[in-house]
């Protein structure tokens, strides 16, 4: 594994105890630009695929009615199926554990979408995210996690995804993004989570370039397809995959890879599919990052564009 990615863990003081703040993940996501009530049985089929993977008890907390932290007994299970069935959208988060940092975690945001239309680029979407650790991805392989993503997204009507190297941590933890700043300038393959703002600002539009990036309506159509995504790129190593139903997938490399600004590893294959996709890529109107300037969002944004 030396050289696909670092090693990653931060740590701050809480009542006198080093606790984990920051730590390297890998995050599987997708977009919907459709209403709660016509995704939530396929998420829910996608949850399903997921604790399968993981292992039925690996997703153990959720926070109650009152934000503290609940072990997911059959009582918890009950309470969150409930939630999801809301027909007017549900927030959902399970996990590992109830502490800042976690291996395992599935975060759903849903909500009902008035008139929802794949015209509007952006707007707002269903948004679903399936954590694992790294752990995992050396345990079982690329390609278990490959498949895994493929089962996730052939379960979900997207019309955008990602899978591939994060940071996870609180994104409104205070402070949290003081160390993050320098990682993510130098490493432009990890990716900086956004699950608590962009879901009500992407649309159809595709939020980056990742290991895995999930094309479907209206971005795949305008580019001829899998067919014609498929004649654009030419680096060694991408794959371009059919989901069916105007859906599919480029995957860049058999590794996710995280890259290395400083010894000048600049991922010339996430570029490429950067400059192929750049019109439809989202752009935040404002900093999602607290500490982080408009600034500094562009050009972390714009990172596989830019030719110096």
């Amino acid at each position: 594994m030396t050289g696909r990615y670092p090693r990653i863990q931060f740590h701050r003081v809480i009542d006198g105890e080093q606790v984990p703040c920051i730590q390297l993940s890998l995050s599987i996501c997708f977009y919907m630009r459709r209403s709660h009530r016509e995704v939530i049985p396929a998420v829910m089929d996608a949850l399903d695929v997921y604790r399968s993977a993981i292992g039925p008890h690996a997703l153990a907390w959720y926070p109650g009615e009152n934000g503290d932290w609940q072990e997911l007994d059959g009582a918890g299970w009950e309470f969150n199926r409930r939630k999801m069935l809301h027909p007017r959208g549900a927030n959902i988060c399970l996990r590992d554990t109830p502490h800042l940092t976690t291996d395992y975690e599935f975060r759903y945001y849903g909500r009902e979408l008035t008139q929802p239309c794949l015209d509007d680029q952006t707007g707002p979407t269903c948004a679903v995210a399936f954590w694992l650790p790294t752990g995992y991805l050396e345990a079982q392989g690329p390609e278990q996690v490959w498949k895994l993503a493929l089962q996730l997204g052939s379960a979900l009507p997207f019309n955008s995804g990602h899978a591939g190297l994060s940071f996870y941590c609180h994104e409104s933890l205070s402070g949290i993004t003081d160390p993050l700043r320098p990682l993510c300038s130098r490493y432009p393959g990890v990716d900086m989570p956004t699950m608590e703002s962009i879901p009500m600002e992407l649309g159809t539009r595709i939020k980056g370039v990742y290991w895995m990036t999930f094309l479907g309506a209206p971005v795949l159509d305008k580019l001829g397809g899998t067919a014609g995504l498929r004649a654009r790129l030419h680096s060694a190593g991408t794959h371009v995959e059919d989901l069916s139903a105007n859906r599919g997938v480029a995957r860049l490399g058999r590794w996710p890879e995280a890259g290395d600004m400083e010894h000048g590893y600049t991922l010339p294959a996430y570029r490429e599919l950067a400059q192929v996709i750049e019109p439809w890529l989202y752009r935040a109107p404002h900093s999602p990052w607290s500490g982080f300037s408009d600034e500094e969002v562009y050009n972390w944004e714009h990172r596989f564009i830019k030719t110096t």
